[in-house]
């Protein structure tokens, strides 16, 4: 695949500064860029390495002042960081352009495929299934009965998609993740044991909505757990029975969402934080990483921190005297003396 400054300014609604016909072949962050790479610049940061790079192509932002000469080709846009961004996504649509149905697969006579299919090897497909156009299904992916999975959808290797679940269009999902298991339901029993309850819901995964690797999303007990449309969820996650992520929420590595937890849109979820079930999360909360959010947040676009989690600049002001404490016990025996002294007199 081999561009031309030309062709890209075209693409990316640009203008070029240099020669237009010079051509690229790869791409390259702008402090490692060799001869027929392409690269960009949004970061101020690294302004430094524009003038050193042997990039062949830069993408800059339009109103970008240069300080010194350049050995490469510009292209300016209104948005760098965007426009490259744009290039990456066609680039990765072009490389992971698979078609067609490897052997051995095994897909259901009742299931049925759109236009432009892909199904890799070992891919199991079952009975009733639907499956959209430009759908790609990699190897060792397990596609269970019922499923619905809509255009554009890609499922990477060892993906499992319990039965009756539904996914959206453009949905993407990565290696080792499990959509639909079980939720955790047991029933406690006088003996002290536990009675399983079984879990007959399913998963709704709507438009848009990324999710990492190693991820679980429970089915629900009764109805559905549903991801709604642009949510974005990193690797590790666990999503409980009959949880509901919001749209356009986003949520970091190893955190839990508790069963039947509702979590409001345009949410930010740091890194490894817990949220207990029953409970709900108002739209465009932020959660500081580590936080354990133990009852509702009713109160919209607001940050939290802490286990038991509370606002944000509160907790900032008493983790600033927990440090003191050694130092604050100190003072107040001294107090404690003088007072013993005084009374003492």
């Amino acid at each position: 695949m081999r561009f031309s400054a030309a062709e890209l300014s075209r693409l990316l609604n640009g203008i070029v500064e240099g020669n237009p016909d010079i051509t690229v072949s790869d791409l390259a962050k702008i402090e490692e860029g060799v001869e027929g790479t392409l690269s960009f610049l949004a970061n101020p940061k690294y302004e430094s390495f524009l003038y050193t790079t042997n990039a062949s192509i830069v993408i800059i932002n339009q109103d970008l002042q240069l300080t010194a000469p350049v050995n490469c080709t510009l292209i300016r846009v209104e948005n760098a960081y965007t426009a490259f961004s744009v290039l990456l996504e066609k680039y990765n649509t072009i490389k992971s352009n698979k078609v067609g149905i490897e052997q051995p697969a095994f897909i259901s006579p009742s299931a049925t495929l759109g236009v432009q299919p892909y199904v890799g090897a070992f891919a199991y497909i079952g009975n009733n299934v639907k499956i959209g156009n430009n759908v790609k299904i990699y190897p060792q992916v397990y596609v269970g009965d019922n499923v619905t999975i809509d255009d554009n959808t890609v499922l990477f290797a060892g993906v499992k998609i319990y039965s009756d679940c539904v996914l959206g269009k453009n949905v993407i999902i990565h290696s080792g993740t499990v959509i639909g298991s079980d939720g955790f339901g047991f029933a406690p029993q006088v003996d002290g044991s536990y009675s399983k309850v079984s879990q007959i819901g399913n998963v709704i995964i709507e438009d848009d909505v990324e999710i990492g690797s190693n991820a679980s999303i429970d089915r629900a007990t009764m109805g559905s757990t549903i991801i709604r449309k642009g949510v974005k969820l990193d690797n590790l996650i666990q999503i409980a029975h009959n949880v509901e992520i919001g749209q356009n929420t986003v949520i970091a590595s190893q955190s839990g969402v508790s069963g039947s937890t509702k979590v409001g849109e345009n949410c930010i979820i740091g890194g490894q934080v817990g949220i207990v079930g029953h409970i709900n999360i108002s739209k465009g909360t932020k959660i500081n990483a580590q936080s354990g959010v133990s009852k509702s947040i009713v109160e919209q676009d607001k940050k939290w921190n802490g286990s038991p989690a509370f606002a944000f600049n509160d907790s900032l002001k008493a983790y600033a005297v927990y440090r003191r404490l050694p130092e604050l016990e100190r003072k107040l025996q001294e107090i404690e003396k003088l007072l013993l002294e005084a009374k003492e007199l």
